[in-house]
């Protein structure tokens, strides 16, 4: 279990993926032992590549122990399937947007591969954690205010959707899970 943009893209798939092919970085003997992109955004370098490189040493790892029922799941965000009228979140949303899609074709590879590995995405909405503090670093008050105006989900309902995923039968393929507090409005 598991829980970019440019001109120029090479086609590549998630499962044998080469990290170094996904975007304008050198090859890895130029890199060193660093994962981190030179170029990307951490953002992105966390949000999508280190998805990206965690998702195929998973699939890599259940392949070499001969698991054929295992599952990959990313945790996402709402903002992974809309724009909140936030103008410091569009870049968040579109990393976010990018992990609907990866998961969504690394469940079509793993059919094409005729893996009975599954994929999903748990996407939640405002969850009381530390992201409002980072996002509004400079507001204290502001990221405070975020979590005080409705009850927002907690960590656990998170990991009771997680739970829920891992105890689907076999033949059931939980492609996302969408959830958000009762009182959000997006």
């Amino acid at each position: 279990m598991l829980i970019l943009g440019g001109i120029f893209i090479r086609a590549q798939a998630l499962r044998p993926g080469l990290t170094w092919s996904w975007g304008p970085a050198p090859p890895p003997a130029q890199l060193g032992p660093s994962w981190r992109h030179p170029i990307a955004p951490p953002g992105l370098q966390v949000n999508v590549l280190a998805l990206s490189i965690c998702t195929r040493e998973a699939y890599q790892s259940m392949k070499e122990q001969n698991v054929d029922d295992g599952h990959i799941i990313n945790i996402n965000s709402m903002c992974g399937h809309r724009v909140p009228f936030q103008s410091e979140t569009h870049f968040y949303c579109a990393t976010k947007y990018a992990v609907t899609a990866l998961t969504e074709g690394l469940r079509q590879e793993l059919l094409e591969a005729q893996s009975h590995i599954r994929a999903t995405c748990i996407s939640p909405g405002l969850v009381e954690t530390q992201f409002a503090f980072k996002l509004h670093d400079k507001d204290p008050e502001k990221a405070a205010a975020t979590y005080e105006c409705i009850k927002c989900l907690r960590p656990e309902d998170v990991a009771d959707a997680v739970i829920y995923v891992l105890s689907s039968p076999p033949h059931v393929q939980i492609g996302d899970i969408q959830m958000r507090p009762t009182e959000q409005v997006t």
